[in-house]
């Protein structure tokens, strides 16, 4: 039977990858890149780069899915993700079918953990559930683009005994979470903490872009006085790069 192999390989820094992700690398014939556009080129050669470092006296196959382009246009949110994510499953059910034999071991490396904001194991589970191409498969676990950016920051995530909140831009932009003292935002497109009265609210933000890479951007501070800075450097970095990969912490004094 096939096997897919779902591997965490960090935040960019291939010194980031674990034993146990080197271990599950060598045993890959077949690595599946989805991606698209600038995003992909660069992501492919880090791929490609982490490979190349820790696989050893193994062929192995690159094949790339192109992803499909999601409607953002759309008034319903919910809906347009979810045919965008039917469009994803369906491409790689193919590539499936196409470049993996029958007994062949599959991969798909993952930025940070798999477990944390990202969707392959939905997208497997969604193709096993069609049941056009049967496979077995296992979840290798990797360092977060959350533990990263609180390791390059040095600065705890939690406080003792309290909790710690993860949430997107889209959902941070209503507010701060009134539950919440510390929290992660990642998936923010728009630099949802300038909407937030830092003032009144007195939070310092620990805010990273390509964490773990050679481009690597840190800014910290107070909000009121760095958010300006980070937008600043965001757009830079965006228009440079053609993308962006960033996430922040933010923490209520």
């Amino acid at each position: 039977m096939r096997r897919m192999l779902v591997i965490g390989i960090g935040a960019g820094d291939p010194d980031q990858v674990t034993l146990q992700a080197v271990k599950t690398l060598n045993e890959v014939d077949v690595f599946f890149v989805i991606g698209k556009g600038e995003v992909k080129e660069d992501l492919v050669r880090l791929r490609r780069e982490i490979c190349e470092r820790h696989i050893e006296g193994r062929d192995y196959r690159i094949v790339d899915v192109e992803d499909p382009e999601r409607d953002r246009t759309a008034p319903d949110y919910p809906e347009a993700v979810e045919a965008w994510r039917e469009a994803r499953s369906r491409r790689v059910e193919q590539s499936m079918l196409d470049e993996l034999g029958d007994a062949g071991t599959g991969a798909i490396l993952v930025w940070g953990d798999p477990a944390l904001y990202d969707g392959t194991i939905v997208l497997l589970d969604r193709i096993r559930a069609r049941g056009a191409v049967e496979f077995e498969y296992e979840v290798i676990p990797g360092v977060s683009s959350v533990a990263a950016l609180a390791a390059r920051h040095r600065v705890p995530l939690n406080r003792v005994g309290g909790a710690i909140q993860l949430t997107t831009g889209r959902r941070l932009a209503a507010g701060f979470p009134a539950e919440s003292d510390d929290v992660v935002v990642m998936l923010d497109s728009d630099c949802a903490f300038r909407h937030l009265d830092s003032d009144g609210l007195d939070i310092d933000i620990y805010w990273g872009a390509y964490v773990g890479t050679p481009d690597e951007i840190l800014i910290s501070g107070p909000l009121a006085e760095v958010g300006a800075e980070i937008e600043a450097a965001r757009a830079v970095a965006r228009r440079r790069k053609g993308w962006i990969m960033d996430t922040y912490l933010l923490k209520r004094r």
